[in-house]
């Protein structure tokens, strides 16, 4: 990708691992020793790799409220039956696969969001070619929630997108202009011996 090119080799070693075809490999999901579908339907197989400082999607889900619903309750097969196909799971609250995975097709980036990086959070949201895809993300929350209250809330995270993303441009700007001043560098290594050798963008 784009964005790894300039990073140092120990922000993108991780990468590669799940990255060079994991769309191929059914083990990525479902996991060679114990090849399961009940086991694959579990979100933590999802956090195997979809976690840490460059996507923190385990994260954000883990402290959402739906998180801490399956949680709570991720042990009470009434609640979350692992055994059901997911085309007729009905479980209390969803999962990273039953909503990404949404009735058990293997195409994780269908039901994906329209999000993105680098500064492209502030593109139209109007956009013809991403007016299906979020008529789709409003479907699936509608399952459980109004297709109103998913609106409103696809809206809410448009703004807050766009506000990182001005964030994001103020950021690169100081950046930069450290960089115009000679200070790229700012720490200098002799001075820091716990300084792993992050560096800001060359």
């Amino acid at each position: 990708c784009a964005w790894s090119i300039e990073r140092p080799p120990g922000d993108t070693a991780g990468c590669t691992f799940c990255h060079t075809s994991s769309e191929e490999r059914c083990s990525t999901c479902h996991q060679r020793h114990q090849f399961d579908p009940a086991v694959a339907r579990h979100p933590e197989q999802c956090k195997a790799c979809h976690w840490g400082k460059d996507h923190r999607d385990w994260e954000a889900y883990d402290i959402s409220i739906h998180g801490v619903v399956y949680q709570v309750n991720k042990w009470n097969p009434q609640e979350f039956d692992f055994s059901k196909k997911l085309a007729d799971a009905d479980y209390v609250g969803p999962t990273c696969q039953y909503c990404h995975l949404r009735g058990g097709h293997h195409n994780v980036q269908r039901l994906s969001t329209v999000y993105t990086s680098m500064g492209m959070s502030n593109a139209d949201r109007g956009a013809p070619l991403w007016k299906e895809k979020r008529e789709t993300w409003v479907s699936v929350c509608d399952d459980c929630h109004s297709p109103r209250f998913a609106r409103e809330n696809l809206q809410a995270m448009d703004e807050a997108c766009k506000d990182a993303g001005l964030k994001y441009t103020e950021t690169f700007k100081v950046a930069e202009n450290l960089m115009l001043d000679g200070m790229g560098e700012p720490m200098p290594k002799d001075l820091a011996p716990g300084w792993s050798g992050q560096h800001i963008w060359r």
